[in-house]
């Protein structure tokens, strides 16, 4: 009897509730279930325990954070705030004014935030110059995580330089991207982790780009909701030149500063920044930028842009705008919005200099100051000016246009620059599987055409969308018609194929009013 009840007890296991709020909680008994063969599932119970008392630790740091700007905004310290910093050497005396954190890098280093780092990487991602892959790593995954906690305790850990690669851009050029070694990314994503704790509660409400919990579509729908449902007569698109290759390190450290005083955090950004790059055998190294590809570069940029723009933008529609101002950032996309034109222009030549004193400027053609809004179809007509122009943001060109009851309405329809190029990739990669079997050929287009969709699909592109799939459909008739010289391949066979085997499109995303109000 006896042997029988601890036969019991050693195959029932036991979890703990899930509890961020740090109280000791009673354990749950579990389900008794064999565990299959070579499954990790005796690992889940513990990781899962495991990763709700690092997310207590992170807690705690977003609520001093928290704690800090609720305090500064009661007393009535947000009017100095917005001004950081407009000099050099205004950054001192700022620091007295803001919660400093002293003690940050024994949670990057801690070795469960590390395994969750490892963890939460892409599994196929490039290696890099080191050319250690994910894979390689995991096979003795916990003695390496062990020795680099280790070395990042110690302060014997070193960044290695990036590699570089190119992608090609929808206009013909292409964007350089910094391709990490995988410890560096480790490192930068518990480390991204660690501060968003604390950027999280000082970012504003109109910055979207590479923050939790917020998308591209969150920022597409500001933007519409913004302009449709205040008093916008001009739209501002502005473009950074060179935005993540401009940014200056010593502004950079500055900003970091103001809230992170702990020493050992900010030495290890200096050593991601100061890396270098290393492109056909050679070293280079910059006092500017932070290579794209880098777990901590879109957050480097947040934060850049959080004091070089966000704050000062605050301020500025504050003291001195006569008018209603909108404004939607993500990462280095920025469309404000402004009732009056005088307000509009004064606001970019007065962003102009800003910028500069940053080292950063505004692309002389891309960036663009255009009349648009509910009334912006009248006034030109009655000037002679012809339709509103348009503008495009996040992939999406935005048009003035109107609902069915005659109303305004901000029209989006996918841009056709990247149409284009889309459908001259599939092109390519359809000549590649010519002779692969045509079920592998059309389960590839519908995976083509549901992620198109998925990110494309928001009301009123319904018409782009449906051309976008047309015009797959004739590539792929095309190119099976090339397979042979007596290839008897109909077009009405593959019409047939495509309404069986190739999804229809659809909307995907709800109303941008609906969704802002969720």
């Amino acid at each position: 009897m006896n042997g029988s009840r601890k036969s019991d007890k050693s195959v029932v296991s036991e979890k703990r509730a899930n509890n961020f709020s740090g109280a000791p909680v009673k354990a749950e008994s579990v389900e008794k279930r064999d565990l299959a063969e070579e499954n990790l599932v005796q690992q889940n119970s513990f990781r899962t325990q495991r990763r709700a008392e690092l997310q207590i630790a992170l807690d705690r740091i977003r609520q001093k954070a928290a704690e800090d700007k609720k305090m500064q905004l009661t007393a009535g310290t947000r009017r100095q705030y917005c001004n950081l910093p407009a000099t050099r050497t205004s950054s001192v005396s700022r620091r007295q004014m803001t919660v400093q954190f002293t003690s940050l890098w024994h949670h990057v280093y801690n070795v469960d935030r590390l395994r969750e780092a490892y963890f939460s990487l892409k599994r196929k991602a490039s290696a890099g110059v080191d050319d250690v892959t994910w894979a390689e790593y995991g096979k003795d995954l916990e003695v390496n995580l062990k020795d680099l906690s280790e070395r990042l305790a110690r302060g014997a850990y070193r960044a290695k330089p990036v590699r570089r690669v190119f992608i090609n851009k929808s206009d013909g050029r292409q964007r350089p991207l910094g391709v990490p070694v995988l410890e560096d990314k480790i490192v930068q994503k518990s480390a991204v982790w660690v501060m968003n704790s604390i950027y999280e509660a000082d970012f504003l409400g109109f910055s979207y780009g590479s923050r939790p919990s917020r998308s591209a579509h969150n920022a597409l729908d500001a933007v519409t909701v913004g302009i449709e449902r205040k008093k916008v007569s001009w739209v501002l698109d502005a473009d950074i030149s060179g935005f993540f290759d401009a940014m200056n390190h010593d502004w950079i450290i500055k900003f970091i500063e103001h809230r992170i005083a702990d020493k050992r955090m900010v030495r290890h950004i200096k050593k991601w920044l100061n890396a270098g790059v290393l492109e056909d055998g050679v070293k280079t190294r910059s006092e500017e930028g932070t290579p794209q590809g880098g777990s901590v570069s879109p957050l480097l940029a947040n934060v850049y842009l959080y004091y070089v723009f966000d704050v000062w933008l605050q301020q500025w529609r504050r003291k001195h705008a006569r008018g209603e101002v909108i404004a939607v950032r993500y990462v280095d996309d920025i469309i404000v919005g402004f009732q009056h034109r005088s307000d509009a222009e004064r606001f970019l030549k007065e962003m102009k200099e800003r910028f500069l004193t940053f080292n950063l400027e505004l692309h002389p053609t891309k960036t663009r100051l255009i009349e648009f809004g509910r009334f912006a179809k009248s006034n030109r007509n009655d000037r002679g000016d012809g339709k509103p122009e348009t503008f495009d943001f996040l992939g999406f060109t935005h048009m003035c246009g109107v609902t069915g009851n005659g109303k305004f309405k901000v029209q989006r329809k996918t841009i056709g620059k990247r149409k284009r190029a889309k459908l001259a990739e599939i092109k390519q990669e359809l000549k590649r599987r010519m002779h692969t079997p045509l079920p592998t050929q059309w389960k590839w287009l519908a995976s083509v055409i549901t992620g198109h969709c998925r990110y494309y699909g928001v009301p009123g592109n319904r018409k782009a969308m449906d051309t976008f799939r047309t015009e797959i459909i004739k590539l792929w008739y095309k190119i099976l018609r090339r397979r042979s010289q007596v290839d008897r391949t109909t077009w009405g066979r593959v019409s047939r194929l495509a309404s069986q085997y190739i999804p229809k499109v659809c909307i995907v995303h709800p109303y941008p009013s609906q969704r802002l109000r969720v």
